[in-house]
């Protein structure tokens, strides 16, 4: 049976990823060897969406076969909190019918989206 989903991160440069991960995020990890960190990430969850859509009248789509998301309970105090160790963000925070969104910058990587969702997340529901 299936016991924990295991994501990947691409990056040009591993060091400050990992460093942002364990630092700013303060994910717990362990080394598998020569600084190779995993880290735990709590609860998840998995949607399966379509890559292209119709909503109130707009058409959209999408090349991509998988996202990342961080899930949080309170956007703007995980926003304060994370800029405070020096986390960056782009653009604008945004209403989705999904939940407030926020696009975290990863040093070496792709942004990574965090939200605090309007739905009651499996992942952390009892």
């Amino acid at each position: 049976m299936i016991t924990a989903v295991h994501t990947i991160v691409y990056t040009s440069d591993p060091d400050a990823t990992r460093a942002f991960f364990r630092d700013v995020l303060e994910l717990p990890s362990i080394d598998t060897g020569g600084g190779w960190l995993i880290f735990k990430t709590g609860p998840s969850e998995l949607g399966v969406h379509p890559n292209t859509w119709e909503h109130e009248g707009q058409t959209g789509g999408t090349d991509q076969q998988f996202e990342v998301s961080l899930i949080c309970d309170d956007l703007p105090f995980t926003m304060s909190a994370l800029a405070a160790k020096g986390a960056q963000f782009a653009g604008d925070v945004e209403q989705a019918g999904w939940g407030t969104i926020a696009r975290l910058l990863v040093p070496g990587a792709s942004a990574i989206t965090l939200y605090q969702p309007t739905y009651d997340p499996p992942a952390t529901s009892q």
